[in-house]
């Protein structure tokens, strides 16, 4: 099992720090371990005892099963559905983590709950008498908040960057007071060449309404020359808003301005940012208020995604696309679409989409991210924003398809990926060769991807939950064809478990 991630070692310079930063950062390395702790407890209130139960265990066995636990951050296997990996544990990951009551129904939920009950920033418990409460993060993590808080004040007194000052302060005062949108805003605002990511953000964790946020961080350092030159693309972003292949009353007439976009490479990860298949970029912040008025901002992890593309998805290629194929993968169009994903997470509509879709949600929008860069790309290249790599661009999405479905369809990323892959073979745009290999049709990719574009924005426009529900179940399924491809690529590790050095 844990052959399944090729150990990579990361590089991260920080040689050129200021000196005060190079003070200021192990002080947020270890503002990061904290968030591992909370994480844990979120996952599951039985995995801190778990875990000091393994590290007691110094036998081979033992060793290898608190190595597994700590690449799932619990003991349940995230690429085999969640399936439990050591005794005396739940048989799979309870739907809603640990963030409400083990034997509370939705029914119950929501006929009880109220604004704060949904909010990203709470979590439901029980009091005495068996009923339904809301407790704020702030008290429920109180003890590891102040420990994190306290780190993050004390490396904002060592950096010399005020941008990176006032975010570090307010952060560790949200901590605190559970009200995130200030230190949110900073964190837009952000300029830094420590570029730190920590907090509750992701909900992918509550499979059951998609309400509430898990604790990650990303200490990471920023690659100036690399986030140059994508200025361009957040230069055209409300230009791609104003075209999209979705009725004009739901297009966003003013996307925010300051949609920052940085290529940073890894020092850390923890948390939700930590666990199973490893993040390579991401889109923050989401809360619905702020990406409206600023936009989101999107952070590439550059190391993780180069270790990914040589480690996973190059070998993968070589048996999924015929020969010829094979030229047209490279790293520029993987880099560049990842990109776009996390740019078109911030475009389209973004009212209430989470609330009206509720657990379909996130399946639905990463769907969406991948098809609307795809259509991002192509609008780029077709008005001479990009040099022409139609080629490159729509064979490495497709090898990349299988490097996704291959992280199993129980969770968005993999669901979303199933359903733009069988939408796009019943158009014809992706073919089964007899052979076993796939290949795209050039005729046909670019109607196939602007339907799609146009199908799953309509639903996050709408709130149809019964047309999301309906696509998610007839298209989010691995076919014949793909999964006796999936079966030649067992011996090629699924991912990636990074290592990361710095200098």
């Amino acid at each position: 099992m844990i052959a399944r991630f090729a150990p990579v070692e990361l590089h991260a310079d920080a040689s050129k720090l200021s000196a005060g930063d190079q003070k200021a950062l192990p002080k947020l390395l270890d503002a990061a371990r904290v968030i591992d702790d909370i994480f844990l407890t979120q996952v599951w209130s039985g995995n801190p005892a778990l875990r000091r139960k393994l590290v007691q265990d110094k036998s081979e066995v033992g060793k290898a099963r608190l190595h597994y636990f700590d690449l799932n951050k619990g003991p349940w296997s995230e690429l085999d559905d969640h399936v439990a990996f050591l005794p005396d544990v739940p048989p799979k990951k309870l739907p809603g983590a640990n963030f409400y009551p083990e034997d509370m129904t939705k029914a119950e939920f929501e006929m009880w709950a109220d604004d704060a009950a949904r909010g990203f920033f709470t979590v439901i418990r029980r009091d005495a008498d068996k009923k339904l409460r809301t407790v704020p993060y702030s008290i429920e993590y109180k003890s590891d908040l102040s420990r994190a808080a306290k780190l993050l004040e004390e490396a904002a007194a060592l950096t010399p960057n005020k941008s990176l000052q006032e975010f570090l302060r307010l952060r560790a005062k949200a901590f605190s007071s559970n009200d995130y949108y200030d230190s949110d805003v900073a964190w837009m605002k952000l300029d830094a060449p420590i570029d730190i990511t920590i907090g509750p953000y992701e909900t992918y964790m509550d499979e059951i309404f998609g309400y509430k946020a898990a604790f990650e961080a990303y200490v990471t350092l920023r690659d100036d020359e690399e986030t140059a030159k994508l200025k361009m693309f957040a230069d055209h972003l409300q230009e791609i808003e104003n075209n999209l292949p979705l009725d004009p009353k739901y297009r966003n007439p003013q996307i925010g301005a300051l949609a920052p976009i940085r290529v940073v490479n890894q020092v850390l990860a923890a948390g939700d940012g930590a666990h199973g298949v490893r993040t390579a970029a991401f889109n923050l912040p989401n809360d619905e208020r702020i990406v409206q008025k600023m936009g989101s901002k999107r952070v590439m992890l550059k190391n993780v995604q180069e270790a990914k593309f040589s480690k996973t998805l190059e070998p993968i290629a070589k048996r999924v696309l015929g020969s010829a194929d094979q030229r047209d993968l490279n790293f520029n169009a993987f880099f560049t679409h990842i990109l776009a994903h996390e740019m078109t997470h911030g475009i389209g509509p973004q009212n209430n989409v989470r609330q009206s879709l509720k657990e379909l949600h996130s399946a639905i929008e990463e769907a969406k991210a991948d098809a609307t860069g795809l259509f991002m790309m192509q609008y780029l290249f077709d008005h001479k924003l990009l040099p022409a790599a139609e080629k490159s661009l729509y064979t490495t999405f497709l090898a990349s398809s299988f490097r996704t479905l291959r992280f199993g369809i129980h969770e968005a990323h993999g669901k979303g990926m199933a359903l733009q892959f069988n939408y796009l073979m019943d158009k014809g745009a992706f073919v089964a060769r007899p052979d076993g290999t796939f290949a795209v049709d050039f005729a046909k990719i670019q109607p196939a991807v602007r339907d799609l574009v146009h199908d799953l924005l309509t639903i996050e426009a709408t709130g149809d939950y019964a047309g999301a529900k309906k696509m998610l179940d007839q298209l989010s399924v691995v076919r014949p064809p793909v999964q006796q491809a999936l079966g030649k690529l067992t011996d090629i590790p699924t991912d990636i478990e990074p290592v990361t050095t710095s200098r």
